[in-house]
């Protein structure tokens, strides 16, 4: 595995924790695409700015234990993590917030090049139901 990457994504969670945004953009190339868990991909960073900055009015997230893995030429990521989160101010075509707060399994995906992140992919949940094994589905398919 590639350290480098590895560091690269590490460095995105711990910006993401601190709700630094620019902290965020710096790991990220000039046309990145964003495909966030809900809503239409975002490519470019004026448009991941805009998504951060929407979230972090509607939400309060922790990214908890990351466990990040790449593939040997560093070119590819994923991550698996807990997410806690409040919600916080309502979110259009979303239920009124009142302070809900949830923990989901998460996975993301990553697309490395020269040492910059050019893909966040995070559609998908991973849901764990109590049996020998966890399910993967999209995550616009989740309802809390």
């Amino acid at each position: 595995m590639s350290e480098a990457t590895l560091a690269l994504v590490h460095a995105y969670y711990d910006a993401f924790n601190r709700q630094d945004a620019e902290g965020m953009l710096a790991l990220l190339a000039d046309d990145v695409r964003h495909e966030p868990s809900q809503g239409a991909a975002r490519i470019g960073k004026a448009a991941f700015a805009d998504f951060l900055a929407h979230m972090n009015l509607c939400y309060a997230e922790t990214v908890i234990d990351p466990i990040v893995l790449a593939n040997a030429e560093g070119t590819r990521a994923a991550a698996e993590f807990m997410l806690d989160g409040r919600y916080l101010v309502t979110d259009e075509g979303l239920p009124q917030a009142a302070g809900q707060t949830y923990h989901l399994r998460v996975g993301a995906f990553f697309d490395i090049v020269e040492g910059q992140i050019v893909k966040v992919d995070r559609d998908e949940v991973l849901l764990d139901i109590g049996y020998k094994t966890e399910g993967v589905i999209p995550s616009r398919e989740l309802s809390i």
